[in-house]
């Protein structure tokens, strides 16, 4: 499929003020490699909060900050290392890359890999070039946007990757997610854990957001995190009942009903979850690695033998 069909495909991408001064875009509709990005405008300049998965949709969103201030982006936030929020960090030349420690060892080992090409269907990727925080962190860092407190703190645990870092803004009680959560898509664990995410999603309910930008989706409230929560606690109970029975991750998500998540883009990925619950319940540590090429080929299978889908 071409990208001018996949144009044609989607809604176009959005900017949203979700407080003063601070946008969410948001881009349609949220599945493989179609994340959602942010950006704080201040009188000298701009934090933004991660990039995008292609040239063609990173240049999109520098353009899309251009529409709302003039000033230059001097500060890019990664929320965790994936593709879809940082192969586009070198679009932003001029700003000074943030993000955990462990973003930035995983963005120099696996550069601009070649698994994207192999197990979705085709995209314009672009001209990538890695580009990995050149200023990290182990804990958190806090940023300020002229005077608004930006907290920016990693999680603690493996949850969605083993480097997920949040940006809080307790002054608006608004927080972006990065990929812990997901609105309307399947949430997805296979390089971290289900049980951190557990714990992950029960600190960040604590918080008291009112206004939550997730990594994948439209901009939701608090009620996000439980219907997240719900589904991860789904993935365990299900991973529980196919290892008792001695069938593997692929032949139990066969054999399960999806009910309500059914309905979720990315159902497939109910594979990679078991496989990650299935490394747990079997003692690996969360977040330690697993078989992930295994994992997404079984995806395909799953998908009855076709290229997931990439509307990228």
């Amino acid at each position: 499929m071409s990208s001018s069909r996949h144009d044609h495909t989607l809604p176009p991408a959005r900017v949203e003020e979700v407080s003063d001064g601070v946008y969410a875009y948001i881009q349609p509709d949220g599945s493989w490699w179609i994340n959602n990005t942010g950006f704080l405008a201040g009188r000298r300049g701009v934090i933004g909060i991660d990039s995008c998965s292609t040239e063609r949709r990173t240049l999109a969103y520098r353009e899309a900050i251009r529409s709302v201030t003039g000033r230059p982006v001097t500060t890019l936030v990664n929320t965790h290392h994936h593709g879809d929020h940082t192969f586009g960090n070198f679009a932003f030349p001029e700003a000074t890359v943030v993000g955990h420690e462990r973003t930035r060892e995983l963005i120099l080992a696996e550069g601009i890999p070649d698994y994207r090409t192999m197990a979705w269907t085709e995209v314009d990727w672009g001209n990538l070039e890695a580009r990995p925080p050149f200023l990290t962190y182990t804990d958190g860092i806090t940023l300020y946007s002229d005077d608004l407190r930006c907290e920016v703190r990693h999680v603690g645990v493996a949850a969605h990757t083993t480097n997920d870092s949040i940006v809080w803004i307790p002054e608006r009680r608004l927080l972006f997610s990065g990929d812990l959560i997901f609105n309307g898509g399947t949430p997805f664990v296979l390089m971290g854990s289900v049980r951190g995410s557990l714990k992950v999603l029960d600190d960040l309910e604590a918080l008291g957001a009112r206004t939550i930008v997730p990594g994948h989706g439209g901009v939701c409230g608090p009620g996000a995190v439980d219907r997240v929560r719900r589904y991860l606690r789904f993935v365990l109970d299900t991973a529980e009942r196919g290892r008792a029975a001695g069938l593997s991750p692929l032949e139990t998500a066969r054999e399960t009903d999806l009910g309500e998540y059914g309905e979720l883009l990315d159902s497939e990925r109910i594979v990679g979850n078991l496989h990650r619950a299935y490394a747990e319940l079997d003692g690996l540590p969360p977040g330690e690695p697993i078989d992930v090429t295994t994992a997404v080929l079984e995806m395909i299978e799953f998908n009855g033998g076709r290229p997931l889908t990439c509307l990228a």
